[in-house]
């Protein structure tokens, strides 16, 4: 339905609604669209409630100041959206008459009239006194200017939201918000790794003592920020001023390398995420851990695991501290990313689950009392898979992951993993595994979580092939993530709320990016930080950091119970529709 492939203009309306003000909200918000229009922008997004504000107690609170969609709201935007040949989302409190029920919602108008609706899935605290769950998944609209998909605020905290965009083959993703800086702060992450175009509008004043940081922002589906509000701080004196940023979306880019990667998703390994472990969850933790973690960086001749395995244990021996409990090694740990071009040419490598690497590192963990995980060439009768293995300090092979999502390098002689798999720790941790290029497929880690992993071990050899830089603006967080932090593995952390530890390789040869890293649940959260390795050394990065943050406003606890699993069908079923 694209008419043209030539680059358009999008507006994020960062736009301050006053409380029980309808009427007077939407006319206001129509001049600050109108003004958008006027200056070419072709697809307009506001703010999630912004004909009525935020805050209502109660169904009777919000009730005088619904509206039905279409309905009088939609109405008014319309005659802008023909007048101008422009589309609009429009955040707003939406009465569902044949039910009587109450949603938040975003609507879509465009130069045609009405398009349709979106409600709002995961919901904050606040809505959920008076508005129901969405009931609709997350449809795709097409217009002239492309798949156009809406989700809201709380909605970005789950990685399946943008994902269900994605799958359903969506271009660009409307994000209405009222943020104090946490549904932002995935964004980025979220549209590299989905090949999509945000386009995010936020407020940036405060309502019932809640301030929101501004920020509203359009990024591109490699991650780049192509535009960004300033930053709104409690005391701004200009805070309830309205803002329009504007940013080029050209759809040449809606055809993008993570949306090829659509095709390498491995359905079948996902089904969990449909499970819905509620209050009765026998498996999980329940008590925080002390865990003392060292991820191993470090340049590999490879093909030698003679000097792998020597380099390792100078590493161990003279850099890792005493109490470390946890030893993370990168991808296939003692021969590196070996050149094999077909099934014979890895046959030297390979080795059975009790060959002599394995030996070698179960004797590691012996001697330094750790945990340690390395990977391997595994082989199994005629198979041979890319590998993981957990061995506890008493030197025993306790957990096992074979690479699900292979890379060009890997995918001639490896078959691919199938199973997701949490080895539960008594007095230590519930240890999730996945192994480099698996971590762009946010459903492993959303898996992890289901199972309930507090810890997840990332070997890798990275070389720069996916992620990007975290570019999301630093002032929302009282430490700024540390330098060399990637949207990748930080969203494996965020999405499963488990702590990550990353191990890669460093060395010119094959162009390892190294920062291997440890990464926190969130940010905002100062008792426990972010660190990352440097991008060109050997180094042996460590952190302490306790398990489960029960006490915070997010952990897995309050993730798992506040998943919409009826809406995640299309993930675990459904090839998107554009390829």
């Amino acid at each position: 339905m694209i008419k043209s492939r030539e680059p358009f203009k999008v507006a994020a309306v960062q736009f301050n609604p006053r409380l029980n003000r309808r009427n007077s909200n939407i006319r206001e918000l129509a001049k600050v669209v109108r003004e958008a229009a006027e200056n070419g922008a072709k697809l307009i997004v506001t703010p999630e409630m912004a004909t009525t504000g935020y805050h209502y107690l109660d169904r009777s609170a919000v009730a005088p100041y619904v509206d039905t969609i279409p309905g009088i709201t939609t109405a008014q935007f319309t005659q802008i959206a023909k007048e101008y040949g422009t589309y609009i989302v429009i955040g707003l409190a939406e009465h569902d008459l044949t039910s009587g029920l109450f949603y938040n919602s975003a609507a879509l108008v465009g130069p045609e009239g009405y398009i349709g609706k979106y409600r709002k899935i995961h919901q904050w605290v606040v809505e959920n006194y008076w508005s129901c769950w969405g009931d609709m998944g997350c449809p795709v609209f097409e217009t002239e200017l492309g798949r156009i998909a809406m989700i809201i605020c709380q909605d970005s905290t789950y990685f399946e939201s943008a994902r269900l965009a994605a799958v359903n083959g969506a271009d660009i993703l409307c994000f209405p918000t009222n943020s104090s800086g946490a549904s932002i702060s995935l964004l980025q992450h979220w549209a590299e790794m989905n090949g999509l175009y945000v386009v995010s509008a936020n407020r940036s004043n405060t309502e019932e003592d809640f301030h929101m940081i501004g920020l509203s922002a359009v990024w591109s589906p490699s991650g780049k920020k192509l535009a960004e509000a300033p930053y709104s701080a409690f005391e701004d004196e200009t805070k309830e001023e309205a803002r329009i940023i504007y940013g080029d979306v050209d759809p040449d880019h809606y055809d993008n390398m993570a949306k090829e990667r659509m095709l390498e998703r491995r359905m079948e390994s996902y089904k969990d995420l449909m499970l819905f472990l509620g209050p009765w969850d026998y498996v999980k933790n329940t008590v925080s851990r002390d865990i003392h973690a060292a991820a191993l960086q470090y340049e590999p001749v490879i093909g030698d695991k003679k000097a792998n395995l020597e380099k390792v244990k100078q590493l161990v021996y003279e850099k890792v501290d005493a109490g470390v409990n946890l030893l993370v090694l990168p991808e296939l740990s003692l021969v590196g990313p070996v050149n094999a071009k077909k099934k014979q040419e890895i046959l030297p490598f390979a080795e059975t689950d009790d060959g002599p690497s394995v030996r070698e590192m179960k004797q590691l963990a012996l001697e330094a009392d750790a945990h340690v995980v390395f990977g391997f060439v595994e082989q199994e009768e005629r198979h041979y898979y890319n590998t993981a293995v957990l061995i506890s300090p008493q030197g025993e092979v306790i957990g096992k992951h074979r690479k699900i999502h292979l890379n060009e390098w890997d995918e001639s002689w490896a078959t691919p993993g199938t199973h997701i798999a949490v080895t539960p720790i008594d007095g230590f941790s519930r240890v999730g595994l996945m192994i480099g290029y698996d971590a762009t497929f946010p459903e492993v880690a959303g898996v992890l979580a289901v199972k309930r992993a507090d810890l997840i071990c990332i070997p890798t050899s990275w070389n720069g092939d996916y992620g990007v830089d975290i570019g999301i603006n630093q002032r929302m967080f009282p430490t700024p993530y540390p330098e060399g932090s990637l949207t990748t593995w930080d969203a494996v952390a965020k999405a499963a709320q488990s702590y990550t530890i990353v191990a890669n390789f460093v060395g010119t040869e094959y162009e390892f990016k190294g920062r291997s890293a440890i990464y926190n649940l969130d940010q905002n959260y100062v008792n426990d930080q972010t660190v990352i390795a440097n991008d060109t050394g050997e180094e042996v990065l460590m952190n302490n950091f306790m398990t489960m943050k029960s006490d915070w406003w997010l952990d897995q606890e309050k993730l798992i119970l506040t998943r919409r699993t009826e809406s995640y069908k299309p993930l675990v079923t459904q090839v998107p529709p554009f390829l």
